[in-house]
């Protein structure tokens, strides 16, 4: 899968499990059904926490300057933009061409870079152990609680 199609992916479901969220929270406001929340939050707080992973990811590949990446991290915390920033930044080319440290690509520079060149390389391995870090997050997240009680 290219940087792209990736990258497109998660900001749209970032999207949809926002609108799963509000949905159930507006059921509980409206006193039909307090049961939803708590699924429609941990899958939101999951796909949550993969977009931060795949947007650091895109972004040490794609070399995008700090302003960008951190602007992709804070489209995440704010409902429904994520799908705007990740048009602004294919409008601008920065989504486009295949992974550069994948198989067959530049030889990593940096740190962050030998780590994801590594993942891009091992992916099966890199994917099982991104999601088992996704989830020892959520689950400690999820012990803490949910971030603001109503």
């Amino acid at each position: 899968m290219s940087r792209r199609s990736v990258f497109k992916w998660f900001a749209f479901a970032e999207v949809v499990t926002w609108a799963g969220l509000f949905a159930a929270l507006l059921l509980r406001f409206t006193g039909a059904s307090d049961a939803l929340v708590r699924p429609a939050g941990g899958i939101h707080g999951f796909v949550f926490l993969t977009y931060c992973v795949v947007t650091v990811c895109v972004w040490i590949d794609g070399r995008w300057r700090p302003g960008t990446g951190l602007t992709g991290l804070l489209a995440s915390v704010i409902p429904f933009v994520t799908v705007f920033f990740e048009l602004w930044v294919d409008r601008r080319g920065l989504l486009a061409g295949s992974w550069r440290l994948g198989t067959a690509g530049e030889q990593p520079r940096m740190f962050a870079e030998r780590v994801l060149a590594w993942a891009l390389r091992h992916a099966a391995l890199a994917i099982g152990a991104v999601v088992a870090l996704v989830i020892a997050i959520f689950l400690v997240l999820l012990r803490l609680g949910p971030p603001v009680q109503f």
